[in-house]
């Protein structure tokens, strides 16, 4: 089983104050423990180290760079993944599921994961189990 990590999830990890902090961090650490296998895409990464540099500052996008990053596998947007990225938001038809959702989300369903560590509900709503699981 494999699962995909999602930019909620890892600014929820990096940042302490956040609500979720401890329940993802704890998620995390149980995955990491248990050898699964993390994923996550090259959009995902550009719109944490966006958000982390935006809102916390250079150091908190270093530790995800350094920290975070080396236990995760990434999978790099091609041309064929963005394009089924954009066909699905243009099928969803929502301003609130973002192009980056769009296309992890197809690239879960092309390689078969259907575990997300998330805070986004859009994973739940396309169907897929979320972590952590509600208290």
């Amino acid at each position: 089983m494999s699962v995909f990590v999602d930019t909620s999830a890892f600014y929820s990890l990096l940042v302490k104050t956040e609500a979720s902090h401890e329940r993802v961090r704890a998620a995390f650490a149980r995955l990491l423990a248990a050898s699964t296998p993390l994923w996550t895409t090259s959009f995902v990464i550009v719109e944490t180290m966006a958000l982390l540099q935006h809102r916390i500052g250079l150091a908190a996008a270093r530790d995800f760079d350094e920290q975070l990053l080396p236990a995760t596998r990434v999978r790099w947007v091609d041309e064929a993944l963005y394009q089924s990225g954009v066909e699905r938001l243009w099928k969803t038809d929502r301003r609130q599921v973002s192009l980056v959702d769009c296309v992890s989300l197809e690239f879960m369903r092309t390689e078969r994961i259907g575990t997300a560590l998330a805070l986004d509900t859009h994973f739940r709503a396309a169907g897929m189990e979320l972590l952590p699981k509600d208290r």
